[in-house]
């Protein structure tokens, strides 16, 4: 009688290789979380936004002998007390902020939240505080994160 040995892996040894590289899939998964890195990625954007439409306003002041682009607003905090910003040409209960890209003199347009679904609003918000200083801030952060800016 002949012996036929047959080359190959068992099916156990298959399953447990496949729930070995399924447990490390998931520790990278988690490792790298993407929902978190995206959210990151977002909160940059609005910090890099809200740095370019308050440094728009000051520019604006200055050429402007200190006079701002709209009626801002007074408050102590922005999340708060601030007002939203329109979007450009529209009209909205907040602030509108068209003056700074006419002729695209200060912003070539006004920025939006990248998660904002509003057709009219920009997703930040702008006040004054009681010195005097512009703020602005982005209320829909990603996180515990608050991204405010005052100059």
């Amino acid at each position: 009688m002949k012996i036929i040995k047959r080359e190959g892996f068992t099916l156990i040894e298959v399953l447990l290789v496949i729930a070995i590289l399924a447990i490390l899939a998931a520790i990278v998964i988690i490792a790298i979380n993407p929902a978190k890195q995206f959210g990151e990625a977002q909160n940059a954007d609005r910090r890099s936004d809200v740095s370019s439409i308050l440094n728009a306003v000051q520019q604006y002041a200055i050429d402007n002998q200190g006079s701002y682009p709209s009626d801002i607003p007074w408050g102590e905090e922005c999340l708060i007390d601030g007002t939203d910003i329109c979007r450009s040409e529209m009209s909205c209960d907040g602030v509108s902020l068209d003056d700074l890209i006419t002729n695209e003199k200060y912003l070539t347009e006004i920025p939006t939240d990248p998660t904002i679904s509003s057709y009219e609003l920009t997703g930040y918000k702008i006040f004054m505080n009681t010195a005097g200083r512009i703020g602005v801030c982005a209320p829909g952060a990603y996180g515990d994160y608050q991204i405010t800016i005052v100059q």
